[in-house]
């Protein structure tokens, strides 16, 4: 999908006409002149989707009806496979089957994904498709977590964008918050038994 398409899936005429109402439409046009939407996913883009351990999916029904689903599991979980194509492993769950009948009707899929840590959140838009069939690419999309996979779905990013950090809490992980403390004490300990040392040769 080239830079044009990627405009009008984001800002539709519905979206455009509302911004001419509302006075940003002039401003909406320079940026996207500047700064053309992207159609392709970035090395900076690969790695921010690879560290995350959590994601928003979202999918609408054929009469539009939306649904969110939120997607966690292990760094790597979400993988690149090719071009812009995003996989992940659709895990054994509570069996309302929503995502997938959604998919089912209508392609139409969402992505998005939010660092707390660092206040960074990625949008977007494309398609998904649900793969059964083969067990080959759900093996290597299961996350080494466990949990049994059922099936895989595949997400092409048809244009992505980066909001700026406004109104993000910030916020920590509990492993990564757990890893600098024991960093900080450890490093606490070492010091004392520093100034121990010198307090012991001092006359």
């Amino acid at each position: 999908m080239d830079s044009s398409h990627s405009k009008d899936l984001v800002f539709s005429e519905a979206v455009r006409r509302q911004q001419s109402a509302r006075g940003s439409r002039e401003a909406m046009q320079r940026m996207t002149e500047r700064r053309p939407w992207p159609n392709r996913l970035t090395p900076e883009i690969v790695d921010f989707i690879a560290r995350r351990n959590s994601a928003f999916f979202g999918t609408a029904s054929r009469e539009g009806q939306p649904y969110i689903q939120h997607r966690g599991g292990p760094p790597g979980f979400m993988r690149v496979l090719d071009g812009p194509t995003i996989g992940f492993a659709d895990l054994a769950g509570n069996r309302q089957y929503i995502t997938i009948g959604n998919l089912s009707e209508n392609p139409a899929a969402f992505l998005f994904l939010i660092d707390y840590a660092t206040r960074s959140r990625v949008k977007f838009w494309g398609k998904a498709r649900v793969v059964e069939d083969d067990p080959d690419l759900i093996a290597r999309l299961r996350p080494e977590t466990g949990g049994r996979a059922e099936r895989a779905i595949l997400f092409e990013a048809a244009t992505w964008d980066i909001n700026c950090p406004a109104h993000i809490p910030v916020l920590l992980d509990a492993a990564a918050a757990a890893e600098a403390i024991e960093q900080r004490d450890a490093r606490i300990a070492e010091l004392e038994a520093r100034l121990a040392q010198i307090a012991a040769t001092t006359p």
